[in-house]
């Protein structure tokens, strides 16, 4: 398959409806809308990700608009709702299937558990549980559940490269390790096969597993830099395997700083963090740009969030795209 060239600057800002957005997801909004208005001629974007149904709330969707709208953080074109692309991730996995990328998994949780315990591998906290490969060869007469990525054969067929070009290619695989440069976290690397495994892209419920939506739909709207929470940092490899196996162009990645509670932990809606309050944008705004950096409004209560934006435009310029 051959590569996409990346196009002109695209961005996007891309919640998930669990909820309205709270003090940390207004720090990805306002970092992704700074960086596409730092370049000249960019484009920013919002992407409505329903893809997991269960957890999204009736309503949500459309109030993240709103808020987003109330902080001067309007996009460039109509959001696009990842409920409605479904016959595009089908058409993305039948391209994987057929080049043998991609293969039916049997295995519940408890399968993968059992398996990795029976191996000696102890499960470390926050960790996800890498994907054993029980089906890689086969089903062995169980029922399919969900559908993997064929990492490790992928890795395996890749070509060695030296690691020190890393700064000059979107990634790279050395040794098996996938190397790429982050425009804020600098060098950064991960063993996909040891950490993660073979990923799932359709999911046994039947939906939609994030990886392979999020590429899909940053290619279908032409994504050249990504700019999110550094939470999702270690996703950033499998979207790149994904990437080069559909044919679609790597954006170039920024994680954001992450806002966190009391106990330390990241602030999320599944954490409890509190819905934004919006009574002053330009005060829940200025928050935001705290944890990015950027300096303080000399006159907050005599500012609108568009003056506001437009100073940090400039800010925002000055300290993350001196290289991009």
């Amino acid at each position: 398959m051959s590569l996409a060239e990346p196009g002109p600057y695209t961005g996007r800002f891309a919640p998930s409806p669990t909820g309205p957005l709270h003090a940390g997801s207004l720090v990805a909004a306002l970092a992704s809308w700074l960086d596409a208005r730092a370049h000249p001629g960019g484009r920013w974007l919002v992407r409505i990700e329903d893809v997991d149904t269960p957890r999204c709330q009736p309503g949500a969707g459309e109030h993240i608009l709103a808020q987003l709208a109330a902080c001067g953080l309007v996009p460039d074109e109509a959001p696009v709702w990842q409920s409605t692309r479904g016959s595009s991730y089908q058409q993305a996995l039948d391209r994987l299937v057929q080049a043998e990328l991609a293969y039916p998994c049997a295995c519940s949780r408890k399968d993968i558990e059992a398996a990795l315990l029976a191996a000696g591998h102890q499960r470390e906290r926050h960790a996800g549980l890498p994907y054993p490969g029980t089906c890689r060869q086969g089903l062995r007469g169980r029922s399919p559940r969900a559908w993997r990525f064929a990492t490790t054969d992928y890795i395996q067929k890749w070509p060695q490269a030296p690691v020190d070009k890393a700064q000059a290619a979107p990634f790279l695989i050395a040794n098996g390790v996938l190397h790429w440069h982050d425009r804020r976290l600098g060098a950064q690397q991960q063993d996909v096969a040891q950490s993660v495994g073979d990923f799932v892209l359709l999911r046994a419920d039947g939906l939609w597993a994030y990886q392979l939506a999020v590429v899909v739909d940053d290619g279908a709207q032409a994504i050249t830099h990504v700019v999110r929470g550094e939470d999702l940092a270690d996703n950033t490899p499998r979207q790149m395997l994904l990437q080069h196996a559909l044919g679609l162009p790597t954006p170039q990645y920024l994680h954001t700083p992450l806002v966190r509670g009391c106990d330390g932990e990241k602030l999320s809606k599944q954490h409890g963090a509190a819905p934004l309050e919006l009574d002053d944008p330009v005060a829940a705004l200025g928050q935001a740009a705290a944890v990015l950096g950027l300096p303080p409004l000399v006159h907050p209560h005599n500012t609108t969030p568009a003056q506001a934006l437009a100073q940090w435009v400039k800010a925002w310029a000055a300290l993350y795209n001196r290289a991009s």
